[in-house]
């Protein structure tokens, strides 16, 4: 095979992964007009279509399809090979994945992220934020970040972050001082209320819990948003009540710019956790930071099955 052929294979597996020459461009590091270009001279080749392009979409045909079911296992050998060559160097190199939840990525990630780039200047870190329910390895990705009851079976699972966390009913001392202070969740009823719609349209109802007793409540919405931006602004506004992650109000709460309400029903949840596929070849950037958290944590308790950790309701 001339090196070519191996560089228009690796094109058309790039658009056709992405189902976009844009997407596969940026990915790549590359242009769109290039791959393009790629993927004709391939088509040309082999004397069938890949691809079929529109304006709006790419679409892989069928035979395309059974080109790429046949390259993403060798493309994904080829990996390993090169990987395996990690443990002769003195540090690994490479690109660690991670598809986290947006909690994750702004209250635990920042600093752990930079203190661990830091110890490995070599590997590149690439962090996919969404709050999705996706096949996190099917989509590429080296591991994910869940909560214990999103976690996929078969996968091992390591502690990552703090291991309590919780949430907390919040609003602004002129809000409390105009209408009041709820004494059980069900009043959040009568209240005015910021709600989060997720990016795929979800709103979820906000989960009390105390001495065993859950409630759940799905108030009306004063405000609606996907931004923690304009939901803390709102609160702190007096604009209404937002539940959420303690940690996106933590520093209103010690300011004094937003009270907690009904203490009482905040109970802690556990942290969330990195997985990976527990039959999969792990890639030496995975390993550095798998061995990173296992150090930087004195209250790891070691990886875990998937099986074993139990399911929670979904917060």
């Amino acid at each position: 095979m001339r090196d070519g052929d191996f560089q228009d294979l690796l094109a058309f597996a790039a658009v056709a992964d992405k189902r976009s020459f844009r997407g596969a461009a940026a990915a790549k590091g590359v242009s769109a007009s290039a791959l393009s270009s790629a993927v004709r001279r391939l088509e040309a080749r082999l004397g069938v279509r890949l691809l079929n392009r529109t304006t709006r979409s790419v679409q892989t045909t069928e035979a395309g399809l059974r080109l790429l079911d046949r390259l993403k296992p060798a493309l994904a050998g080829l990996d390993e090979a090169l990987d395996s060559i990690n443990r002769f160097r003195e540090r690994p190199i490479g690109t660690l994945r991670l598809n986290v939840p947006a909690a994750v990525a702004r209250l635990i990630l920042p600093d752990l992220i930079a203190r661990f780039m830091t110890a490995y200047p070599e590997i590149t870190v690439e962090v996919r934020s969404e709050d999705r329910f996706i096949d996190v390895l099917g989509e590429g990705f080296d591991a994910g970040i869940r909560y214990d009851e999103r976690l996929e079976q078969d996968m091992i699972a390591v502690p990552i972050g703090p291991r309590w966390q919780r949430y907390v009913c919040v609003a602004a001392p002129s809000y409390v001082e105009r209408h009041g202070s709820p004494k059980h969740p069900r009043d959040l009823l009568a209240h005015a209320c910021i709600r989060h719609r997720f990016a795929h349209g979800t709103m979820l109802p906000w989960e009390f819990e105390r001495e065993g007793e859950v409630i759940q409540v799905s108030p009306s919405a004063r405000l609606v948003t996907d931004s923690l931006e304009l939901q803390r602004a709102a609160v702190v506004a007096g604009i209404g009540v937002a539940a959420t992650f303690e940690g996106f109000f933590a520093d209103l709460i010690e300011s004094g710019d937003v009270i907690p309400l009904l203490p009482d029903w905040s109970t802690p949840f556990t942290g969330p956790f990195l997985f990976y596929h527990d039959r999969r070849h792990v890639p030496a950037p995975l390993r550095a930071f798998i061995d990173f958290l296992r150090h930087d944590s004195k209250e790891q308790a070691g990886p875990k099955s998937v099986n074993a950790l139990g399911s929670g309701m979904s917060r």
